[in-house]
C-alpha cells in the first residue's frame, strides 16, 4: 500500500457553506475484490455523501468503478484485524484495509462526519427543506393511511354522502348569484352612461315615419329596447328564494359537519387502538429487522475475506468441508476434458519438448551424488529416506491403512502441532511394464510436469544445480476456502546401488523445501513446507527360453511418501480427508502416464 494512504482535496473553495466541512477527501485504501486475487490498493474518493473507488488516482478520468452512497451506510471496524473496517448499504458490503490503525480511524470519523451531515434526517436538512415533522403528524398520517376503519361505519358514509350533494347545490346556488351580481354590476355602468347622452339625443328620440305610416325607431331607442330587456331577465331571478336556499345549504352542512364529528369522536376509542396495535406491531418488525442485520453481519457475503482459512474464519467445519469437496469436484470434471488434449500433442511442441527435457541417461551416472552448495543436505535426505521410508509399516510406527485398491495401499500416522495438521503419509504401488528409473524421470523432469500434475497452477526452474538436482518454485491452484499454497524446494534424482546382487538397485527422487533470494514468501500465497520421496525398485522376471526381456517380465515396486506442513490453519477433518481423497487419484494418473509414455519404447534400466 502506498505510503500516502490518506489527504483532503478539500480547499476554501471547496468548503459547503452550511456544513463548514471539506467536500472530498481521497487516498489509497486495500478493498477485497475476490477470492482470486485477494485484497487490491486502490484509490477511494469521499465526496458529499459518497463513497467511491477507482483502480489508481491516474484513472480519475474514467469513471469510479464502483461507489456507496453513505446515508443508510453501516461502518464496522473488524473485531480482529486493527486496520481493516467494513461498509454495508444494504446488499452491497465493502472490506477495505488502512494502512495502519491510525489511518483507519481517520477514514471512519471522516465517514462518519460525511454520513451525519449528509441530510438524511438531519436538522440542517429539515431547515434547509422548510419542513418540520412532529410525533402527532407522523400518527396521523400512518392512522389515516387506512380506510378499513370505515367498513362498519354505515352512518358516517351516508352523512358523507349527504356532505357531496351539499356540495354540488352549493356550488350551483353560487354560480347563480355571481351571474345576477355580474349582471347587476354591468346594468349600473350602461346607467351612467345613457344619462351622460340624454341632452344630446333629445331631438332623435321622436320616432320618424315610413312611406307606408310605419315609425321608425332610432338606435337609442333599439338600446333602450335592449336594456329593458335585459333588466327584465335580471329581474327574473329570485335572490329571496336563493338566499333562503343558499342559508339552508349552509345549515345542512354545518348540521353534517356536526353530526360526523360526533361519529369520529366515538370511534377515537376504537381507532387508537387500532394504531396502538399497528405501532405495536411495527415495533416487533423494525425489532426483528435488527435482528436480521446483526446476524447478517456475523456472516458475511460469499467470497468475503471472513471465509479465510484461519482461527478467526466465520465458516464452521462442515461448511469449509463441503466448499471443499466442491471446488475438487468441479476441477476433476476440468481434469476429464483437459487430460485427454495432452495425448495429441502437435509435432512443435513436441519438437520444443524434445529440446527441454533432460535425455534419460544410463544409471551409472546417477549413482553419485553431485557437488554443489546442498550436497550435504542431499545425501542426509537421501539417507533418511532409505533408511526410514522402506521400513515396515507394522510395529510400532502406528502407520494406518486409510485406502486400498489392488496393489496400491495408503497408510497415514495423525501428527499435529499447535493446531497444523503434519500427517506423514505412506503410499505403496507396484506398476507392471515399466522399471524404477523411467518412473523417476518422469517425475523429475518439469518438462512433463503438466503432462500429469493437476494440482499446479504454474511453476519456473529457479536454479539448476547440476544435472540432476534443481531449485523449482510452484504455485498451487487455489482450492476455495483454503488459501492458495506456494512451495519452494530442492528436487534431486538419484540411484542406490545394490550392496547385495540378489536385490534390486533402488531409484529415488528427494523433493525437499529450501530457501532461495530470488523467490521469498509473498503475501499472496501461503508457503508450504514439504519432505517428498519417490522410491523404487525394479523387479524382473526371468522370460521364457531364449526370449529377451521385455515389458511384460518387469515390475516397479513403488514407495512414496509424503510430509507436509501447509503453512497455516485448516480444519484437520477437512485435509485429511482431501488427502485421503487426493493422494491415491494421484499415484493412480502419475503411473498411467508412464506406462503410456514407456508402451513401445526400449527399456531403460
Amino acid at each position: 500500500m502506498s505510503d500516502h494512504s490518506w489527504n483532503s482535496s478539500g480547499s476554501d473553495e471547496d468548503q459547503d457553506p452550511e456544513l463548514g466541512q471539506p467536500v472530498e477527501f481521497g487516498g489509497v485504501l486495500s478493498k477485497w475484490t475476490n477470492y482470486i486475487h485477494g485484497w487490491q490498493d486502490r484509490w477511494v474518493v469521499l465526496r458529499k455523501n459518497t463513497l467511491s473507488y477507482y483502480k489508481s488516482e491516474h484513472e480519475r478520468e474514467f469513471g469510479c468503478r464502483g461507489s456507496l452512497c453513505l446515508s443508510k451506510a453501516v461502518i464496522t471496524p473488524h473485531e480482529f484485524d486493527e486496520c481493516r473496517f467494513d461498509i454495508s448499504v444494504n446488499d452491497s458490503l465493502w472490506y477495505l484495509r488502512a494502512e495502519d490503525p491510525e489511518h483507519r480511524q481517520q477514514w471512519i470519523e471522516s465517514i462518519e462526519l460525511h454520513k451525519a451531515e449528509s441530510g438524511y434526517g438531519s436538522e440542517s436538512s429539515l431547515r434547509r427543506h422548510g419542513s418540520t415533522l412532529s410525533l402527532t403528524s407522523a400518527a396521523s398520517g400512518f392512522s389515516a393511511t387506512s380506510t378499513s376503519s370505515f367498513r362498519k361505519g354505515h352512518s358516517l358514509r351516508e352523512k358523507l354522502a349527504e356532505m357531496e350533494t351539499f356540495r354540488d347545490i352549493l356550488c350551483r346556488q353560487v354560480d347563480t348569484l355571481q351571474r345576477y351580481f355580474d349582471n347587476c354590476a354591468d346594468e349600473g355602468s350602461r346607467d351612467v352612461f345613457q344619462r351622460d347622452k340624454v341632452v344630446e339625443d333629445d331631438e332623435d328620440d321622436f320616432p320618424s315615419t315610413k312611406p307606408d305610416g310605419d315609425y321608425l325607431l332610432n338606435n337609442s331607442s333599439k338600446e333602450k329596447l335592449c336594456s329593458q330587456g335585459t333588466l327584465k331577465e335580471v329581474n327574473g331571478i329570485d335572490f329571496k328564494g336563493e338566499a333562503i336556499t343558499f342559508k339552508a345549504t349552509t345549515a345542512g352542512i354545518l348540521s353534517t359537519l356536526s353530526h360526523c364529528i360526533e361519529l369520529m369522536v366515538k370511534r377515537e376509542e376504537s381507532w387508537q387502538r387500532r394504531l396502538d396495535k399497528e405501532m405495536e406491531r411495527r415495533r416487533r418488525t423494525e425489532d426483528a429487522y435488527k435482528a436480521a442485520v446483526s446476524e447478517l453481519k456475523k456472516k458475511p457475503h460469499y467470497g468475503g475475506p471472513d471465509y479465510e482459512e484461519g482461527p478467526n474464519s466465520l465458516i464452521n467445519e462442515e461448511e469449509f468441508f463441503d466448499a471443499v469437496e466442491a471446488a475438487l469436484d468441479k476441477q476433476d470434471k476440468i481434469e476429464e476434458q483437459v487430460i485427454p488434449c495432452h495425448c495429441h500433442i502437435s509435432q512443435s511442441e513436441a519438437k520444443s519438448r524434445t529440446l527441454l527435457s533432460i535425455p534419460m541417461t544410463p544409471g551409472d551416472s546417477h549413482s553419485t551424488l553431485s557437488t554443489h552448495r546442498y550436497s550435504t543436505k542431499v545425501e542426509e535426505m537421501v539417507q533418511n529416506h532409505m533408511a526410514y521410508s522402506l521400513q515396515d509399516v507394522g510395529g510400532d510406527a502406528n502407520w494406518q491403512l486409510v485406502i486400498e485398491e489392488g496393489e496400491m495401499k495408503v497408510y497415514r500416522r495423525e501428527v499435529e502441532e499447535n493446531g497444523i495438521v503434519l500427517d506423514p503419509l505412506k503410499a505403496t504401488h507396484a506398476v507392471k511394464g515399466v522399471t524404477g528409473h523411467e518412473v523417476c524421470h518422469y517425475f523429475w523432469d518439469t518438462t512433463f510436469r503438466f503432462d500429469w500434475e493437476t494440482t499446479v497452477e504454474n511453476f519456473n526452474v529457479v536454479e539448476r544445480l547440476s544435472d540432476n538436482a534443481v531449485i523449482v518454485y510452484q504455485t498451487h491452484k487455489r482450492v476455495w476456502p483454503a488459501s492458495q499454497r506456494d512451495v519452494l524446494y530442492l528436487s534431486v534424482m538419484h540411484k542406490v546401488p545394490s550392496t547385495n546382487e540378489n536385490d534390486p538397485d533402488t531409484w529415488l527422487v528427494c523433493n525437499f523445501s529450501v530457501d532461495h533470494d530470488s523467490s521469498p514468501p509473498t503475501n499472496k500465497c501461503i508457503r508450504a513446507k514439504i519432505n517428498v520421496a519417490m522410491i523404487c525398485q525394479t523387479l524382473v522376471s526371468p522370460p521364457e527360453g531364449d526370449k529377451e526381456i521385455s515389458r511384460d517380465n518387469i515390475l516397479c515396486k513403488i514407495t512414496y511418501v509424503a510430509n507436509v506442513n501447509p503453512g497455516g490453519w485448516a480444519p484437520a477433518s477437512v485435509l485429511r480427508a482431501v488427502a485421503k481423497r487426493e493422494y491415491p487419484k494421484f499415484l493412480k494418473r502419475f503411473t498411467s502416464y508412464v506406462q503410456e509414455k514407456t508402451s513401445g519404447k526400449p527399456i531403460m534400466f
